[in-house]
């Protein structure tokens, strides 16, 4: 089983305001596999060292350091947390607070140490999350399954979900269309939006605050009808159109990750095509001190960056002017973090991806809410 915790838009702008004499980010491949699990751990402790030595190095205060080692120890040797883990593992520390969240993505080993957090291979947890729900949708059956990366899906349980259309609507056919309902037109129709809202409704407090794609395997008229009806913003246009219900978990998870690559390539061709469009106007740039600038003063509408690098610098609280270092050391941050952090906190919408799918392939594109 692979047990994720992705972070939501509030995490983050938790995460993105903490200041501290200290925040140490640890980054590091893992596996749901318990029995190959000690490579991670190994490498967990190497990093966990690598930030005390850039803390030494800064003279950081001993007793605040100690407390702060204490807290990374006792996770490092907490068997029962490294039993349940997924694909990647992010630790972000301070002397006061420790965080973890499990994620499905494979990021890159790090370890960050500045007086805030480093949160770009965070934000690939919600851009392109690896994972999915599925909703195998018939009139005579209902399941909600979850699926990551390349390992079993499995069913949900979720409370109040109906068995069955016909349940739903305390009759017993829901092709029966001689009921009292005809004053509302097609009786069958009727029952199945009864159907669809209840499911709905069932879902609701499970799907509440993620960002996960939904995909839908149903066919016909209850298709249609589910997608007119479901309130959660992130179900995929794109259905497996096919009776979902001879299908195993595992099948209409082989079904729906082609719909995912898709909806994923989608998303970038999209954004691609808006760069393209704004450029026209005056409103990109791929510089790193121009897309600062405009981070501090709100004008970023959408940011892509580079998760897997990180350029060391300042930028100033106020004119947003960029200073780059050589070295990365425990004052200097990530700048294009930094970036993305001020994106978020003025509502722009901030996407982690790879350096190809970036337009001009460098560290970062933003598009701009006005020309700079």
């Amino acid at each position: 089983m692979l047990y994720v915790d992705i972070p939501t838009r509030s995490d983050f702008a938790t995460l993105a305001g903490t200041r501290a004499d200290a925040c140490v980010s640890i980054y590091l491949k893992t596996t749901p596999v318990t029995q190959h699990i000690e490579g991670a751990r190994i490498e967990f402790g190497n990093l966990v060292r690598e930030a005390q030595s850039q803390l030494q190095a800064d003279g950081f205060d001993k007793r605040r350091l100690a407390t702060l080692l204490d807290s990374l120890n006792e996770l490092h040797a907490d068997d029962e947390f490294w039993r349940f883990q997924a694909n990647s593992l992010a630790v972000l520390v301070t002397p006061d607070s420790i965080r973890s969240y499990r994620l499905p993505n494979n990021l890159t080993a790090m370890v960050q140490v500045a007086d805030r957090f480093h949160l770009k291979p965070l934000l690939r947890s919600v851009t392109f999350p690896h994972s999915a729900f599925v909703l195998a949708l018939s009139e005579s059956a209902v399941r909600l399954c979850q699926m990551h990366a390349d390992l079993a899906p499995e069913v949900m349980p979720v409370p109040d979900m109906p068995n069955d259309a016909a349940a739903s609507g305390g009759k017993s056919d829901p092709n029966d269309r001689s009921q009292t309902v005809r004053f509302l037109g097609d009786g069958q129709n009727v029952r199945l939006q009864q159907y669809a809202r209840r499911i709905d409704a069932a879902l609701r407090p499970v799907l509440s605050g993620r960002e996960v794609p939904l995909v839908l395997a149903a066919t016909g008229r209850l298709a249609s009808v589910f997608a007119q009806t479901c309130s959660y913003p992130h179900l995929l246009e794109e259905t497996i159109a096919d009776s979902p219900d001879h299908f195993s978990p595992a099948e209409l998870a082989d079904k729906a990750r082609p719909i995912l690559d898709k909806a994923y390539a989608a998303k970038i061709a999209d954004m691609h095509a808006l760069f393209d469009r704004r450029a026209g106007e005056r409103r990109t740039t791929t510089d790193i001190s121009d897309a600062a600038r405009a981070a501090t003063f709100g004008i970023i509408d959408t940011l892509l960056m580079d998760i897997d690098t990180t350029v060391p610098g300042f930028v100033d609280d106020d004119s947003g002017a960029v200073t780059f270092v050589e070295k990365d050391d425990a004052k200097a941050y990530g700048i294009v973090d930094e970036i993305a952090a001020r994106a978020l906190a003025t509502g722009a919408r901030v996407l982690g991806v790879r350096r190809n799918d970036i337009p001009g392939g460098g560290e970062l594109a933003a598009i701009l809410r006005y020309p700079l």
